[in-house]
Parts: C-alpha cells; sequence; structure tokens
C-alpha cells in the first residue's frame, strides 16, 4: 500500500464527506421550510429519518478519514503495515482491503 492510494482515498473520502454535509444541510433547511407533519406521510421516509440516516453515514465517514489520517501518520513514521500488537509485517492484501488497517489477521 502506497502513500499515494492512502492519500486517494482519503481524497474519496473527504469529496464523500463534502456531499453528506450538504444533504444534511439540504434536510435542514428542508424540515425549517416546512411545518408538514412528515411523520405520518404515508409516501415513505421522514425527513427526520433521512436526516438521521445522513448524520450515521457523515459520522462513519469522519471516523475513517481519523482512520487514513492515522495510516498516513504510520508511513512517515515508518511504521506503517507493522501489527501494533505483535509487530509482524501485516499482509499485503490485508492491507488491500482494510489500508488503515492496525493489526494482522491473527491480531484483529
Amino acid at each position: 500500500m502506497s502513500r499515494a492510494r492512502l492519500e486517494q482515498e482519503r481524497a474519496e473520502v473527504h469529496a464523500r464527506l463534502a456531499l453528506l454535509r450538504a444533504d444534511l444541510e439540504a434536510f435542514r433547511a428542508a424540515s425549517e421550510r416546512d411545518n408538514a407533519d412528515d411523520e405520518h406521510d404515508p409516501e415513505g421516509a421522514t425527513i427526520a429519518f433521512e436526516r438521521s440516516q445522513v448524520s450515521a453515514l457523515l459520522r462513519e465517514g469522519e471516523r475513517r478519514l481519523r482512520e487514513l489520517d492515522a495510516a498516513l501518520e504510520r508511513v512517515a513514521a515508518g511504521t506503517y503495515g507493522v501489527c501494533e500488537r505483535c509487530g509482524r509485517d501485516i499482509a499485503p492484501e490485508r492491507l488491500e482491503v482494510r489500508p488503515a488497517a492496525r493489526t494482522c489477521v491473527a491480531c484483529a
């Protein structure tokens, strides 16, 4: 796993976060403009439900961004790809799937 790949994934997560923040702001604005009782709308999901979903995705994206930042710090420190528990190398296949992995499969 290269620094460039981590930075690319970080940029992708950052872009998704920007879209989610815009969606969340749109839901907030819609709920301020609309006094309708969307809790009893038979047509589908409520604004509150959709806002809750976007908020959860936003929290997950922010967590992912922190993980990628920590992985980039490990790259800079020369410890990327080394298990934090046992000190063995983390398999390249694991890093391909989970670039921010801190532990090897055995320790996970």
